[in-house]
């Protein structure tokens, strides 16, 4: 792109004397604290290290906040709720080697979830890099190779005029559809080397957007005008696109029910009388979809959760949006449109014809009730109970965070969201110790409301030093933990699977003496008074636990 004479930047005298005179003492990390801010950034995630401290030593030169975690995978996932709620760029700085490493199970989940985190790295000193074996501390012959199968992008930098660059490309890589973790890394040296470049002014990393192709959506229009019996299934690629005002438009106008993945809860309203809830490992929901003669699948892969483990066998045709261009048909035929799903959805609204089925809500009745039998027939009251307990305790627009718990499992199917992007959880990449380092990620982003983090006694274990970081930043958030004693869920599949369960059971702390011990207040409930307990956490200021002993057991699955 060429710029004549006009186009270049007007600069006042006083800002020309800055520009060719900046102040002394900057180094290489002050270029990327000054990318941050000249990209918007005003919050950074991360834990410093040897390699990293030019970059640390920079933030207090800056106006950017720093939250800092106790552990580098419980900074990523914080990086990753803070993406998710906020849909901005979440900063995590890292040092090299353990540091690097320690934090990749959060960017699989961050990449599993479309969530746009930007890892900066520090690395070896640049004489180091290249696989030769120098004997650096924290020194990987390719440091790079232990990222590249998790994150969106590599960007590598050698000297300090290649970092604002490499930030803003990395950026614009985070926030293009699909979302997703990039990393940068950085040698040592060039992060501790002074600099006289000028202080990083405003930079553009705008993404680009992703439009579905005309004659996709056309061909889409006229399959679901002409649909006998449309379905859509709506799943987190539209509540990352802001896309739920669409989709509802677009079930009302062509009658279609919907259902939700557990990754795209609240992106339709619970109570609609075309919502088919959340119920995708339940056999009556899979025939129902299978029946469909045109689904609609936005912002999903139809992974194994979504399709009742790869048992979802639909007969009719299928339409895929999805930002991720390796994700269409990777699981089964279909129109595939490679669109944002907010921008896809908008087009479908204005190129549909109206349908009218004043049979759909009583279809979606007709399931719900199945759905209901089938639960109350295994007499799992308890579990029942401690969910509403969490739903009547929780405000409609504080954030939850779920662990890979029994709990959990229960709230993808059973929990409304009454909103969307407020129900989150570990379930792209499956990992534990996710609930809790997320919902402080999730306080640091919007300190005006509670936040609620929902974790087993076995993942709470993972995340125990992070109560010193709720306390340290006095953040709002309550810690629900539900303390069966082990690994409730591997408890239940490997007695499933071999009658009895090995390396399941957990010796544990006394939860509340251990909160208490960090300063954070903490009571033990039951499941007649949880609803209360919860409600008195939450409305309360600062960090607080909640524990629950309670053996919960799952539903029977439907796919086996």
């Amino acid at each position: 792109m060429s710029h004549d004479h006009d186009d270049r930047p007007q600069l006042t005298a006083a800002q020309a004397a800055a520009v060719l005179n900046p102040p002394a003492g900057r180094n290489g990390g002050d270029l990327v604290v000054e990318s941050l801010q000249g990209l918007g950034a005003t919050t950074v995630f991360g834990l410093p290290g040897q390699h990293a401290l030019g970059m640390f030593d920079a933030l207090r030169r800056s106006s950017l906040r720093y939250v800092g975690l106790r552990v580098e995978n419980n900074a990523g996932f914080a990086a990753d709720a803070y993406g998710r709620i906020t849909g901005e760029v979440a900063p995590l700085l890292l040092s090299t080697g353990p540091g690097a490493l320690t934090s990749l199970a959060a960017l699989q989940e961050a990449a599993a979830a479309s969530a746009p985190v930007l890892a900066i790295s520090s690395q070896i000193p640049t004489a180091g890099l290249g696989g030769g074996r120098h004997g650096y501390l924290h020194e990987l012959r390719d440091q790079q190779a232990s990222v590249r199968d998790i994150v969106k992008s590599v960007h590598t930098v050698r000297s300090a005029s290649q970092i604002p660059s490499a930030v803003a490309a990395a950026w614009e890589s985070a926030l293009t559809a699909p979302h997703g973790p990039v990393w940068v890394e950085i040698p040592q040296d060039v992060l501790l080397a002074e600099t006289t470049l000028p202080v990083v002014s405003a930079m553009d990393a705008t993404p680009r957007e992703l439009y579905p192709r005309p004659e996709l959506t056309i061909a889409a229009a006229h399959l679901l005008s002409n649909a006998e019996r449309p379905v859509i299934i709506a799943g987190g690629g539209v509540v990352r696109s802001d896309a739920s005002g669409k989709l509802r438009a677009l079930a009302e106008r062509i009658d279609a029910p919907v259902v939700t993945t557990f990754g795209g809860k609240g992106a339709f309203p619970w109570e609609h009388p075309l919502s088919l809830r959340s119920w995708l490992e339940d056999r009556h929901t899979t025939d129902f979809l299978e029946d469909a003669d045109v689904l609609l699948v936005v912002g999903s892969g139809l992974g194994e959760l979504s399709s009742n483990y790869h048992t979802f066998r639909p007969r009719g045709r299928v339409i895929q949006i999805e930002a991720d261009a390796g994700k269409l048909e990777s699981n089964h035929p279909a129109l595939g449109i490679h669109s944002d799903a907010r921008e896809a959805l908008a087009d479908l609204l204005e190129a549909v014809e109206r349908r009218e089925d004043p049979g759909a809500a009583e279809r979606v009745r007709t399931v719900l009730e199945k759905v209901r039998v089938r639960i109350e027939a295994q007499e799992l009251t308890l579990e029942q109970q401690v969910l509403a307990a969490v739903r009547e305790a929780l405000p409609d627009t504080a954030p939850s965070f779920w662990d890979m718990t029994i709990l959990a499992y229960w709230a993808w199917s059973a929990f409304d969201a009454r909103r969307p992007n407020t129900m989150h959880s570990a379930q792209g990449a499956g990992g534990l110790g996710y609930g809790f380092p997320a919902a402080i990620g999730a306080a640091a982003a919007d300190p005006t409301k509670p936040v609620l983090a929902v974790s087993g006694d076995g993942g709470a274990m993972y995340s125990i030093a992070e109560l010193a970081t709720a306390r340290q930043y006095d953040l709002p958030l309550t810690w629900l933990i539900v303390d069966d004693g082990g690994y409730g869920i591997l408890r239940e599949y490997m007695t499933g699977a071999f009658g009895e369960a090995t390396a399941t059971e957990l010796s544990r702390p006394d939860f509340v003496a251990l909160a208490e011990s960090f300063g954070v207040p903490a009571v033990r409930t039951t499941p007649e008074s949880l609803a209360a307990d919860l409600g008195k956490a939450l409305a309360a200021p600062g960090p607080s636990v909640v524990v629950l002993p309670a053996l919960l057991r799952m539903f029977e699955p439907t796919h086996l």
